[in-house]
């Protein structure tokens, strides 16, 4: 894959489109910049759609689903049977994400890109079965890893010919936090206890196995911190590099995905030392429990809207930002404009 011709074929924002979004934010009878950060976003959407009465109704939750090697190492509290359980429940409309999507508004789309055992509940674009074990060697191959990222963008350029108009990152993978902090640790070039968290719930202990067994990876695959797909084949998982696909495929396609926790995150930092102007499409939803999950954030140069905690994964707390769009984009639409309300219209400062 010649990445640079990938990325070079992304369309920057349309900067007049941009420009009419934000008059029309401020023609609403409110402060200027009253919505703050949910302004931001919106304009965002609107030029990178090039279309300022944009939509965002039609709307899915893809859930990468995959299995990690690494979970031999005993670095989570189930073992990897609970992949394809849950992967499952997701199909039958049941998990966690599920019911808040279908609040929402939302589709949900569980997609086999790597899980050890196959079920056909869920869409298959397998790979192979899971990866393999980061501690003793690499997760996958280039090769493997350049495919998880074209299944990505395959299915992104799907959903746009049926028409969804916004997508969420998400994934189901027992020992993914795992993965994704021996990516962020080496990204980042932080230590790892600023990436390594408790996951699902580990004791004090296991979390300081698990903080071994990401050194142990490290070292072991020794990557190279600007060779980003060096760095996912080594230490990372087929759910990760299909999300960052789906970052790049919507950079691609013109339609928004939403960033979910801390494992959507590194999968969107991938995706931008990849193909950099894909940022143009990553909408961020909250900044996770997992202590890697504010650096990522902050080398994307995004701003999380949401700050409560969650670490619960599958897509839930990007689900969360559909609602505020929504929220956002009544105003947008329909809230009353000075032009109507006798009130004299606020001006910005001029530079």
């Amino acid at each position: 894959m010649d990445w640079k011709e990938l990325n070079d074929r992304i369309l920057p924002p349309d900067a007049a489109v941009v420009k009419a979004a934000g008059l029309r934010f401020d023609s609403v009878a409110k402060p200027l910049n009253g919505l703050g950060e949910l302004e931001e976003i919106c304009k965002k959407i609107a030029g990178l759609t090039g279309n300022e009465n944009f939509s965002v109704k039609k709307r899915a939750v893809v859930v990468f689903c995959a299995d990690n090697g690494v979970t031999a190492e005993g670095i989570a509290q189930t073992d990897a049977s609970v992949t394809v359980t849950m992967a499952k429940y997701i199909a039958m409309g049941r998990s966690c994400v599920c019911r808040m999507a279908h609040t929402a508004g939302a589709d949900v789309l569980p997609v086999d890109v790597g899980m050890f055992r196959r079920t056909e509940q869920v869409r298959d674009m397998h790979i192979a079965d899971g990866t393999g074990n980061i501690a003793e060697g690499p997760a996958m191959t280039e090769k493997q890893a350049t495919e998880a990222i074209e299944t990505g963008i395959l299915l992104t350029g799907e959903l746009k010919e049926k028409g969804y108009e916004l997508l969420a990152c998400g994934e189901m993978g027992i020992g993914n936090t795992t993965t994704c902090a021996a990516m962020a640790s080496v990204f980042l070039n932080l230590p790892v206890e600023q990436t390594v968290g408790p996951g699902a719930g580990l004791t004090e202990e296991g979390l300081e196995k698990k903080r071994r067994i990401v050194c142990k990876a490290i070292r072991t695959n020794n990557p190279d911190p600007n060779d980003p797909l060096a760095v996912l084949a080594g230490l990372g998982g087929f759910d990760i590099a299909a999300m960052a696909g789906l970052f790049i495929g919507g950079a691609l396609y013109r339609i928004p995905v939403i960033i979910d926790g801390v494992i959507s995150s590194v999968a969107a930092l991938t995706a931008a030392m990849l193909c950099p102007d894909s940022v143009c499409a990553m909408i961020p939803s909250h900044c996770s429990a997992e202590p890697a999950a504010h650096a990522i954030m902050e080398r994307l140069g995004l701003h999380p809207i949401l700050n409560g905690g969650f670490k619960l994964g599958e897509g839930t707390g990007a689900v969360c930002m559909m609602p505020l769009l929504d929220l956002a984009l009544s105003v947008y639409d329909s809230a009353l404009r000075f032009s109507d309300s006798g009130i004299p219209q606020y001006e910005r400062e001029k530079r």
